[in-house]
């Protein structure tokens, strides 16, 4: 099983030991994407005002274009333990045994518009990039990344992926029709029975979600899998539209 998750706009300053290694990360293939991207936001960094514009900082964010200079030789952490935010303050990887970040290691991706698809357990400097920014000399990102990251992960052909991405960022990399796979949405009930997507508990829900299945570590190989643990494991999940499975909060 390999689980997809977004990052966060927000992320945890510093880390220590060594800088950024690209030849660590997951994927080493995608190395010359990554090179395009971080060099793109290196580059614009050297002018604060376009860079504030480009990536729409307020006054308070702009210390965060420092951090995106500094990209090559700043301090790094897990990519788990870097993003904050709702998702990952529901996941809490930092308190996570030893075996269930191991398992994070292995079985969870973190999709990143500077650094396309990483391990959970990938270390990477602090940075501030979203899906939808328009890197100056570079093409939209989506063309960066779409085509290169659908390869890489027809790697995986025989696991079954729980994509848990937003929309924005499951489009910078699409999981290959070859792939036995599955998206999430997270909806409430309604009179009848319907439907009805949430955006509050959208995050939190996913965030424990992937927190409970690194503490159990299920072997898992198809929706109707999932949706069978999940019942035995105290949550409701149900198949939605094709290609998609819903999670009921």
């Amino acid at each position: 099983m390999l689980i997809l998750l977004p990052p966060s706009e927000t992320k945890r300053p510093g880390g220590r030991g060594r800088a950024l290694d690209l030849d660590a990360l997951a994927f080493a293939e995608l190395r010359p994407q990554r090179e395009a991207v971080a060099s793109a936001l290196v580059d614009l960094s050297r002018d604060e005002e376009a860079a504030a514009r480009v990536l729409k900082l307020s006054a308070r964010q702009r210390s965060e274009i420092a951090a995106n200079a500094a990209i090559l030789s700043a301090a790094t952490m897990p990519a788990a333990d870097r993003y904050t935010g709702v998702l990952y303050d529901a996941l809490d990887a930092q308190s996570l045994d030893a075996s269930a970040r191991r398992w994070l290691g292995g079985h969870v991706l973190i999709q990143s518009a500077l650094f396309g698809p990483i391990s959970a357990l990938d270390r990477i400097p602090a940075y501030r990039l979203s899906a939808g920014t328009a890197l100056p000399g570079l093409a939209p990102l989506r063309r960066v990344w779409a085509d290169a990251v659908e390869s890489a992960l027809s790697a995986t052909t025989e696991r079954f992926v729980l994509d848990l991405r937003s929309e924005a960022y499951a489009a910078l990399g699409p999981v290959p029709a070859s792939v036995r796979t599955t998206y999430l949405r997270v909806v409430t009930e309604i009179d009848g029975g319907a439907a009805r997507a949430l955006n509050h508990f959208n995050k939190h829900s996913k965030g424990a979600l992937a927190r409970a299945l690194a503490a159990e570590r299920p072997r898992i190989s198809r929706p109707e899998g999932l949706i069978r643990w999940a019942a035995s494991a105290g949550w409701r999940l149900r198949a939605g539209a094709v290609g998609e499975t819903e999670l009921i909060v």
